[in-house]
Parts: C-alpha cells; structure tokens; sequence
C-alpha cells in the first residue's frame, strides 16, 4: 500500500472540499491514486445523497442576478437541511457558482441549467458530489429567468428571499427598479395587473364575496355587487400595479412608475420565499 502522506490528504482536500479523514481513507483505499480518490469521494457523495433522499431539505438560499447589459435576470434556489449549513460560505459560494453559470449559459429551464458542466461535471452531479462534503441533503429545487427591457433583481439579506422585476423601458435611476423589485419581495403580489389574474381565480373570488355577503344576512339581488366590490379590493391588494406603494401609502406602484415616465410599467415580475 502506498504511503500517504499529510501533504496528499491536504491535496485531495482542496481538490474535493472533503474532510481530512474521509480524504485519508480515499487514498488509502485508492492506493494513493487521486483520481480513483475522487472517485470514491464523488461515490460517496451520491451515497449520501441516497440515504438523505427523503430527509426535507426546506432551508437554502434564494439567490438573484441581473445580467450586465440588464436585459435579463436569473433567479435559483440551492435547498439544504439546515440553516446552518446555508449560512455557511463554501454553500453560499456553491450556490452562487451555479447562478453565475445560469448568468453566462441561459439555459431555457430547471433540466437545462442541471446538465450544464460546472467545474468538468454536471450541474446535478456537482450537487451531489456537495452532499458527500457538506452531510446534508441538497436539491437544486428552482430555477426561472426574466427577459425585458430593463431588469432588477434583488435578494433579502439573509438570502432567503428574492425578486425580479422587468421594466418597458430604460430608466437611469437605478432606484426606481429596486424600489419595484423590493415591493414585489414584501408583498408578494400574484400578478402585475388584474387583467393578468387568471380567470379562475377571479371566479374562485367573487363566489367567495358572495358566499360570505350571503352569510352575513344580505339580499340575494345585491350579492354580485358586493362580490365585484370585494373582488376589486382583491386586484387592489394582490395586483403589483395596483397596490399601494410600501414606501409611500398614498399612491399606487402604478403612479409612481408613471411620475417618472407617463409610459414606464411593468412587464413582468418573479418572486421566490423560502417558508414564505
């Protein structure tokens, strides 16, 4: 059996990101061989990966960017079992390495962006290959992109929130989209304007104006007027457009984007929360 010394465990550590024993071990059962080592390291990997399989992985980061030009935005989120690890920087890092990535290849979806190679494997295999060295569940769970005009991104200081919005034109005050993006991450509305609220929930809504109208004693003839009344307070409240600016109550986010262009909206928006 070959020698091993600290100085090769010290290697396939920085190699691997590994534990200085599981890396012992590796090149011992590898005789010393750092490819078979990693092997071994990456096998192990996928064997924890196997036992974990139905542990839940509901912590992690939400992590956004923008391109340069801001043209476009990425958005994923990398889970883990505990907020412990995903507060920890080699998982930040690994989280952001697979953004950037996102960020330079553009891949169309969550299966795309998992087959892109990343440091000479595949995204999905870098991920489990991460299970072996950090001991914890990981899942890539999410992944979607923002075309416009112009686009912001924004993440929540703790990395358990973020937003993207796109905008029709281009607007030097960078202020504008972030303030935007942020109203999106703290409100968390379910569509830019209440003509891009599916029809179902319209309906789901107004039965439920009438049904509590209903309960509470009303004459059957007013209870479409009153369903309509609450349905309009529904666009109000859950409409990005359409609700009141977080940073000043008396105007709506849509005269505020038209106080700096007459034409200035918004064409679309994502919003990712874990837990929330």
């Amino acid at each position: 059996m070959a020698e091993i010394k600290s100085a090769d465990v010290a290697k396939l550590r920085k190699m691997t990101g590994a534990g200085m024993m599981d890396c012992k071990k590796a090149l011992q059962e590898a005789d010393g061989d750092f490819d078979k080592a990693t092997e071994i390291i990456r096998k192990k990997g996928q064997a924890v990966a196997s036992k974990r399989a139905e542990r839940e992985a509901s912590e992690g980061v939400v992590l956004a960017k923008a391109s340069g030009d801001h043209t476009k935005g990425f958005m994923i989120v990398l889970n883990c079992e505990t907020d412990f690890v995903a507060k920890n920087d080699d998982f930040v890092k690994f989280a952001e390495s697979i953004l950037d990535l996102a960020l330079e290849k553009q891949p169309a979806n969550l299966h795309e962006l998992k087959s892109l190679t990343l440091g000479g494997e595949t995204v999905a295999d870098a991920v489990t290959e991460q299970i072996g060295i950090i001991g914890e569940k990981l899942d890539l769970s999410f992944y979607d992109m923002i075309d416009s005009t112009q686009v912001t991104a924004y993440v929540h200081p703790g990395n358990k929130l973020a937003s993207m919005i796109g905008l029709n034109k281009a607007i030097p005050d960078e202020q504008v989209g972030k303030d935007v993006a942020m109203q999106v991450a703290a409100m968390s509305p379910i569509a830019v304007d209440k003509d891009d609220v599916p029809q179902d929930v319209q309906d789901r809504e107004i039965e439920i104006g009438k049904d509590q109208a209903r309960r509470e004693g009303k004459p059957e003839q007013i209870l479409e007027r009153i369903a309509m009344g609450k349905l309009n307070k529904f666009f109000k409240e859950n409409t990005l457009l359409n609700q009141d600016f977080v940073k000043d109550h008396k105007r709506t986010i849509k005269q505020y984007l038209q106080e700096k262009d007459k034409d200035l909206t918004v064409t679309g928006f994502v919003r990712f929360g874990l837990n929330n």
